[in-house]
């Protein structure tokens, strides 16, 4: 059937809408007010009604709003910023950079470098100004605009990239202690022992410091990174002044710097102070030997990735998002500020390198800068003061973002831990969690070498950021509205060319292990993960796929469709699904990759309803329910009419869009059979409770006894106009008895049956018309399929005795004109279709084709408009088609699927049309009786080609 039973909703809940509410404040306020307004994004878990276990705006009283929130733009964003970029690299290692790429390259790669993370910020700046910034930083950002996804993978690969750069950091911080305390190449034993098991001692100790002081809380680390800060800036200022003031000396190498010297040989360095012929010799590369790594040699990309190591501090201000007062304003202001302010510096300390100290010197000493300054005290303590700050901030980094991918339930419970040990808004779990996380970390031991793998996992998250930035801006999404007025698309272009292309530059192996590592993670999170299965939070994904479809939708042109390319465009009609859930499956079988829209009709007066909306807006999301439980790739439209007729008018009109249009119409049989609920059958596959709702059963259908809603001659009426609408049509009986894992593993079940006769009109000049093709068409793509593809598909031909009178074309062509089956097998052939032929030998011996032809045309659209019916006739044809039944039925006992010859309906301006559309239907049932699931197929037009 295809019309609803009744006016009234199939769905009594009312529609819940899936937008925010808008905000409003006082018009004095200001925007700095209505940010501060923004409610906690993350609720306790038990607290939550959401499915998704999200709320995009939270409450905006005004205690909300400062709840945990204490940090102003200096101390949330510039002072974690500047520090973090500054790190080992300021103090340790850009001699390293200069000694090996010269100044030129060093500023070339200095340059490359912040203008990567110049356009990046851009990038960060316009979406925490396009909306609030919660909780998560860069986890945030990109979760909410490329959705859960690609969020989740990019949070889990920043988070990792935290955890490396603490890691890094405390290496860094645990290399200037034993450089400075620990035995010299004098035979001194020093104040504290070296070792490898010492360093890991010294590292786990600095790294339980620094456990300590997050746990302690972010005002904490707010006031401790502001200390930090100050000592670092005065320690690089005398570093400034060292080299301005201090005069040529030497410069021991380091005693386990083996590549330059032995026991027996001790090497020393050049310090020449302000010299031009100094400068013009660490102008240009002199690539040499890296002594901490094993004596490995240096390139250009390994240079770059420890200069980049060091400069990938500038989310450290996104990630305190969850603490700042107004992070819309201090993340782009404190961000931008502090990448100024590190450029600079950079800038001016390598000049300085580079004039004052010999290439020797660079190379073979990374810890030069204590010797030459005027008071070592200093270097040592920027040494540690850098390293901690960096190691800290990237630690209450990742401890944030493992917060945030929790509460998010991005990996469903393995995380619950994380948000249960939260306290006072400080998430001490995701804290102690990351903190054994760079434990493990410390096990891999040289700076150098956990250096590329941070650049890297720095980068791809840098490159995900931009990416989205330009997704929503190509998309011209509206509401992507940042107050940041410096971005463009090219500064996002830009900033994902040149990190994805600098990312492989520094490690091709890396970076194919990240972006392998980040898509299994997409993969994995979009087929597992709780939040991409209900989250709410809008996906870029959405919007490109809608641009990019309408602008492919807009090129294609229906003028210009082939028959080489024809595939079926399918409209399902559909009055329950309940009641016909294999033919659902059927049908998407049968579209091979074309347009499947299912159509429902829900018969009433739009002005007449009751509820204050369209009733079909209050079914639609039942409908896409039940798209995804029956698994299946289909679109729903529904249409509210006065009747069924009508409706189903609409649907055929209005489907689709473009050249996009069904070219397919499928409709269930009309007949008396008892319909069967496929949602509480107990052995359906289709059984389930999700559309009983209280009690009341959405998608109701007809029970035994009760009034059909359409009318045989309506019926009729509908299969003509689909034909006048030159759409081809479908009509399925028996596929309630359709099942598809009994053909799968049944060895009974072995054919497809299709019958290219007109049973009604038989002829023998033609055992291929376009109707014919057309089902053979329709055959061949179930046949293609997996669980169809084993049985065989056979093709009957209905040949009678009798042979048509000659035309004067055929009595001067040749006399010789070779059999049928001969005929069938060619054409076969040259379509391309493996199909054996078998011939029904008792067609021509016990049937009076010739004689029943005329009386069967009577009921179709070949009949005389004024040829009048008699009892006779109609007795005559009903058991001419029992015949016909039986000889088709004792050839269907292994059969899954039957195709058959649909003739056209009767004519509306024929004599006793309505008795004739009975009658129609009366021989289509007796045709179709007991046999197995059965499709009558009328083609409009060719739908295949022997032409390449």
């Amino acid at each position: 059937m295809i019309a609803a039973n009744n006016t009234r909703s199939t769905n009594n809940d009312p529609v819940e809408s899936s937008e925010s509410s808008p905000i409003t404040g006082a018009a004095n306020g200001g925007s700095s007010r209505l940010m501060r307004q923004f409610g906690s994004l993350f609720q306790p878990a038990q607290q939550r009604n959401d499915p998704a276990g999200y709320v995009e705006f939270g409450s905006i009283s005004e205690g909300d709003a400062h709840s945990g929130r204490t940090l102003g733009t200096f101390a949330g964003v510039f002072c974690p910023v500047a520090l973090s970029m500054f790190s080992a690299l300021v103090f340790i290692r850009v001699g390293f950079i200069v000694g090996n790429a010269g100044l030129y390259v060093t500023l070339l790669q200095f340059v490359i470098a912040y203008v990567i993370l110049l356009f990046t910020v851009s990038s960060v700046c316009a979406i925490s100004t396009n909306g609030a910034v919660e909780g998560g930083g860069v986890y945030f950002m990109i979760s909410r605009t490329l959705g859960p996804e690609f969020g989740g993978s990019i949070g889990t690969l920043f988070f990792l990239a935290n955890i490396v750069g603490c890691g890094l950091a405390i290496s860094g911080c645990a290399e200037g202690l034993i450089q400075n305390f620990g035995p010299t190449d004098g035979g001194d034993v020093g104040s504290i022992p070296d070792g490898r098991w010492w360093r890991f001692l010294y590292c786990s100790s600095i790294n339980t410091v620094m456990l300590l002081v997050v746990l302690i809380g972010a005002e904490m680390f707010a006031k401790t990174s502001m200390m930090i800060l100050g000592v670092v800036v005065v320690c690089l200022l005398s570093t400034y002044v060292s080299f301005l003031s201090m005069g040529p000396m030497e410069v021991a190498i380091p005693v386990e710097n083996d590549l330059v010297q032995n026991a027996t040989n001790k090497a020393l360095g050049s310090y020449t102070g302000l010299n031009m012929s100094t400068l013009a010799a660490n102008l240009y590369s002199h690539y040499g030997q890296d002594y901490t790594s094993s004596g490995n040699a240096v390139n250009f990309a390994v240079v770059f990735g420890v200069l980049f190591s060091g400069v990938t501090g500038i989310m450290a201000g996104a990630n305190m998002s969850g603490e700042l007062k107004n992070p819309s304003r201090s993340i782009p202001s404190g961000t931008l500020s502090a990448v100024l302010f590190t450029f600079l510096c950079y800038i001016a300390l390598s000049v300085l390198m580079a004039a004052t100290t010999s290439t020797f010197l660079l190379q073979n000493n990374f810890l030069f800068l204590g010797p030459v300054n005027l008071w070592p005290t200093f270097v040592t303590i920027g040494i540690l003061t850098a390293t901690f700050s960096t190691g800290l901030s990237n630690l209450i980094g990742s401890s944030r973002v493992l917060e945030a991918l929790a509460k998010d339930r991005v990996f469903g419970s393995l995380l619950n831990f994380v948000v249960r040990g939260t306290f006072k808004s400080n998430p001490i779990a995701a804290v102690i969690a990351s903190w054994a996380l760079v434990e493990a970390i410390l096990l891999i031991g040289s700076l150098n070498t956990i250096a590329q793998i941070n650049s890297v996992l720095f980068m791809l998250s840098y490159l995900a950021t931009n990416l989205a930035c330009l997704g929503i801006e190509i998309t011209g999404a509206p509401n992507f509205r940042p107050t940041y007025k410096y971005f463009t698309w090219h500064t996002a272009f830009i900033g994902m060319v040149g990190t994805g292309v600098m990312m492989f530059v520094i490690n091709p192996i890396y970076a194919s292990c990240s972006v392998t590592l980040c898509l299994l993670l997409v993969f994995a999170l979009h087929f597992f993960s709780p939040a991409s299965q209900g989250a709410q939070w809008g996906s870029i994904s959405q919007a490109l796929m809608f641009h990019q479809v309408r602008k492919y939708l807009l090129m294609l042109d229906s003028r210009k469709d082939h028959v080489k390319f024809w595939r079926p465009q399918m409209l399902l009609l559909v009055s329950s699904p309940r009641s016909c859930c294999p033919l659902i499956h059927f049908v998407n079988d049968m579209k091979k990759g074309g347009l499947y829209v299912i159509g429902h009709v829900k018969v009433g007066e739009f002005s007449e309803n009751d509820s204050s909306n369209d009733p079909t807006i209050e079914e639609y999301t039942q409908w896409l329910s039940l798209i995804d439980h029956m698994k299946v790739k289909a679109f729903v439209e529904l249409t509210l009419s006065k009747s069924v007729r009508e409706g189903i008018q609409h649907l055929i009109r209005i489907s689709g869009m473009g050249a996009m249009k069904p070219n397919t119409i499928i409709l269930g049989f009309y007949d008396e059979e008892q319909s069967k609920d496929f949602f509480e059958h107990e052995n359906s596959p289709y059984k389930t409770a999700e559309f009983d709702d209280n009690g009341i059963k959405l998608f109701p259908f007809r029970r035994s006894g009760e009034q059909k809603p359409l009318l045989a001659t309506d019926y009729v009426q509908i299969i003509d106009d689909v034909l006048r609408m030159k759409k081809n049509i479908c009509l399925c009986r028996h596929f309630h008895r359709l099942d598809k894992q009994m053909i799968a593993r049944s060895n009974h079940i072995r054919y497809i049956d299709v019958w290219p006769v007109n049973i009604f009109e038989p002829k023998n000049e033609d055992p291929f018309d376009v109707v014919s093709q057309f089902m053979m068409q329709l055959a061949c793509i179930i046949n293609m399929l997996p669980v169809w593809k084993r049985l065989e598909l056979r093709v009957f031909l209905c040949e009678s005795e009798s042979q048509p009178e000659p035309s004067s074309f055929q009595m001067n062509s040749a006399p010789f004109e070779r059999p049928a089956e001969h005929r069938l097998s060619m054409l076969l052939k040259s379509l391309r279709i493996s199909a054996s032929i078998h011939q029904i030998p008792e067609w021509g011996k016990d049937m009076d084709v010739s004689r029943h032809r005329n009386i069967l045309k009577q009921f179709t659209s070949q009949s005389d408009s004024n040829q009048v019916m008699t009892e006779e006739n109609v007795n005559r044809s009903k058991l001419y088609m029992q015949r016909v039944n039986q000889i088709i039925r004792d050839k269907s006992n292994a059969t899954a699927v039957t195709f058959m010859y649909l003739p056209a309906p009767p004519k509306l301006s024929t004599i006793d049309y309505k008795e004739k559309c009975h009658h129609y239907l009366g021989l289509l049932t007796e045709l179709t009786y007991d046999l197995p699931p059965t499709i009558l197929v009328h083609g409009i037009n060719s739908v295949m080609s022997t032409t390449l």
